[in-house]
């Protein structure tokens, strides 16, 4: 029996020729190596498409070209070799390549005090993009971490301090009965208010990046903060989460121009943005800012 030739509707012709500036698949489901061990991601994957007159790409050869990502440690040699992959198998197509992987980096974390340790999971996401013959790299990590407003410290300082003067106008203050109302509900009458927020920091890497530095962007971010979100804790650990906080006063204008300035050091970082939102105990809507550094249209895939 004579087997038919599957036929190829890509390569037929379009009634209208229009280059496309990105085709691929959204969602892939891919396991990466980095950090030592095998971690889940998501892989967007795409090429551009500036021959108009053809019908479309070819996705099977970008969705196959993935597989070369679990089989070696993720590093910027890696992604490169798979967007030169893409093209090669699009040549005449094509003159851009992108890839976008998104995953959970997890670290182990210890205790403020005590030996305790435990895991954080952090979203973190590996855009790259060859296009006018440039390679490019940039990492996007999330970071929760707490903030207590400057302002509700300063209205409950004044309210404790309200308190002290109504308690002690009558009576001789000593130094056991003023220790004695500090530790209770009658001295402390008031506390700020904190709530878990987010920095959301997005960097472009040098060109000539050997390593993705996913680790050393997260504990810059946390160091510079002062107040990273804890695992497993023990009461020690709770009272010392609560001197860092009250010694980390923020607002979200604060954590912005902190990890500005942090982020402006990394020597492999060539441009960043950055966006902080804290998510408001006081009100039901969120604080948020946004800052940059030598970012523009250019770093826009």
């Amino acid at each position: 029996m004579t087997q038919l030739k599957l036929p190829d509707i890509a390569a037929q012709h379009q009634e209208q020729a229009l280059s496309l500036h990105w085709v691929g698949m959204c969602g892939i489901a891919l396991p990466v190596q980095f950090d030592g061990r095998s971690t889940a991601a998501k892989a967007d994957a795409g090429v551009n498409l500036i021959d108009g007159s053809s019908r479309g790409i070819h996705m099977s050869r970008l969705y196959l070209a993935l597989e070369s990502l679990a089989n070696q440690p993720l590093t910027p040699l890696a992604i490169r070799q798979l967007l030169a992959d893409f093209m090669s198998s699009h040549e005449g197509l094509s003159s851009a390549a992108y890839l976008r992987l998104s995953f959970e980096h997890l670290l182990k974390r210890p205790a403020l005090v005590s030996p305790l340790a435990g895991w954080k999971s952090y979203d973190v996401t590996v855009d790259a993009r060859i296009q006018n013959e440039m390679f490019h790299v940039e990492l996007l990590v999330s970071v929760p971490y707490s903030s207590t407003c400057p302002c509700s410290a300063a209205l409950a300082r004044q309210l404790i301090q309200q308190q002290f003067q109504a308690s002690f106008s009558q009576q001789q203050i000593n130094k056991a009965s003023v220790l004695e109302w500090l530790g209770s509900a009658q001295g402390i009458l008031a506390t700020p208010h904190s709530q878990r927020s987010t920095a959301k920091i997005q960097v472009r890497l040098r060109s000539n990046q050997t390593v993705l530095p996913i680790t050393e962007l997260i504990d810059c971010v946390e160091a510079s903060l002062g107040t990273a979100v804890q695992t497993a804790v023990k009461r020690a650990d709770e009272q010392a989460f609560a001197l860092a906080n009250g010694q980390n006063l923020m607002f979200c204008e604060d954590a912005a121009r902190r990890l500005h300035n942090a982020v402006k050091q990394l020597e492999w970082s060539t441009a960043f943005r950055l966006r902080v939102e804290h998510a408001e105990s006081l009100h039901a809507h969120d604080a948020v800012a946004t800052s940059q550094w030598q970012w523009d249209v250019s770093c826009e895939a």
